[in-house]
């Protein structure tokens, strides 16, 4: 195999490696290690060796052209990171289980389908701004909090014809210790396995349960009262293996369930807290979004055919995504040995593709730290360079429901409400899978 180039290893200490700077700060770990040692780096926690990869050429040589040897992990023995929580769902399953679910599910997520769902989004983001404007003028609120009540209430109704905020006390901090714990088994190697009973391992195992009684609850009463939904939760009971004509079992309609309740809601929850966020910061934008809205919605609620129309909406959300993507990195495993770009690369080590470099890369973004919607007008080729949905065959089956979503309960929340940041200090950025506020975003409600 031709290959002439090391690929730079990063300096780290003798046992740990890298280990500590990526308990601290991923997010900063992986920024600084491509600004000081370049697009693609080696670093090491303890003995688990990665690959970092930082530039959009690197992703379309691994990603697209290599699909097959940059694989999914997913070992049923010794499961690691999101695998923890959803088993062999759409994210993590591979090879002909993901074809034949990938397969199944598409249907519901084309953009004609999910276009249908639009009056389910809207009775969401009215009952929430109803029960805002009940808490009175000046009501305070956790943003980042209430856009996940709201995005939670959104994926269980469009996909499950249910709703879970009567339990939403329980599910909200549940989730976030599931996130966590599979955050921290991939920072951190010398994690101990789930059955050794430490303290953070039985608070996993607590949370996980909470999460599958809602889970299987939602199986169990559909089962119990069948209806004719034609929902995402009725294809996955009704559908027959093509060959052997059985269901699904429980557990993979469980996997699947899970992994579009978490995935489905979480992701566009830290889009819209981001989005609305930067809004606020970013006044001159905010008043050329309000002045589309106004334009061309007159005070009514969007439909398809509106959200069409709305380019510069379309464009914050885009900036935002690019900013602050809410999926930032992608992780693969090298199944044998390769070649990416004239680099050696080793079967068996991990590969992190980080979509927060991608979209800083100041050779493809003048200016990447600015909060510029403006470059989204602009028609470029961003082929790579912007992947917030990931890329290749894996991308995200979610991202025309999650656009729609996001752009339909944006403008209806900026029709509405002034919002007002109680805090001045810029709020932190914080890598647990997904890329969130760190503490929350307190603001104050004002009416328009």
């Amino acid at each position: 195999m031709a290959h002439n180039k090391t690929v730079p290893q990063v300096k780290g200490e003798f046992l740990l490696g890298n280990l500590r700077q990526m308990i601290a700060s991923p997010l900063q770990a992986f920024y600084d290690w491509q600004q000081n040692y370049g697009d693609l780096v080696s670093f090491r926690l303890a003995a688990r060796q990665f690959y970092l990869f930082s530039h959009p050429k690197l992703v379309e040589q691994a990603l697209i052209r290599q699909s097959d040897v940059f694989v999914k992990i997913y070992n049923p023995e010794k499961p690691t990171g999101l695998a923890l929580i959803l088993g062999q769902g759409l994210v993590t399953s591979q090879g002909d289980l993901w074809q034949r679910q990938r397969r199944l599910m598409q249907p519901v997520f084309q953009r004609s389908n999910v276009t249908t769902l639009l009056p389910q989004m809207v009775t969401a983001g009215n009952n929430m701004l109803g029960r805002w404007r009940q808490m009175g003028e000046g009501a305070q609120i956790n943003l980042s909090g209430e856009m996940m009540r709201l995005t939670l209430e959104v994926i269980t109704q469009t996909m499950f014809s249910t709703s879970v905020l009567d339990k939403i006390e329980r599910i909200a901090p549940s989730l976030e210790i599931l996130l966590r714990y599979a955050a921290r088994t991939i920072a951190n190697p010398l994690t101990l396995p789930v059955y050794v009973p430490t303290p953070a391992n039985r608070k996993f195992k607590q949370a996980l349960g909470i999460i599958d009684d809602v889970i299987y609850g939602i199986i169990d009463q559909r089962r119990a009262a069948p209806s004719d939904q034609n929902d995402l939760l009725d294809m996955l009971l009704k559908v027959r293996d093509d060959d052997s004509g059985e269901k699904m079992t429980d557990r993979q309609v469980r996997d699947e369930v899970i992994t579009i309740f978490s995935a489905g809601h979480e992701t566009t929850a830290n889009l819209l807290s981001w989005t609305l966020y930067l809004l606020v910061r970013h006044p001159g934008v905010l008043t050329r979004l309000r002045e589309e809205l106004d334009r061309v919605l007159q005070g009514k609620i969007p439909n398809a055919e509106d959200l069409q129309q709305l380019v510069y909406t379309r464009a914050v959300l885009s900036e935002s995504m690019r900013l602050r993507p809410p999926a930032s990195f992608l992780l693969r495993k090298v199944s044998k040995d390769t070649e990416v770009d004239g680099y050696f690369l080793k079967a068996g080590k991990l590969a992190i593709f980080s979509i927060f470099n991608l979209h800083h890369h100041a050779d493809f973004w003048p200016q990447p730290e600015q909060f510029d919607p403006e470059r989204f007008l602009l028609s470029q080729n961003r082929r790579y360079s912007f992947i917030p949905f990931g890329t290749g065959e894996r991308i995200c089956i979610g991202s025309h429901f999650a656009l729609m979503e996001s752009q339909l309960l944006l403008c209806m929340i900026i029709q509405h409400c002034d919002l007002q940041l109680l805090d001045s200090k810029e709020v932190e950025m914080e890598m647990a899978i997904t890329l969130r506020p760190k503490g929350g975003i307190p603001v104050r409600i004002n009416w328009r």
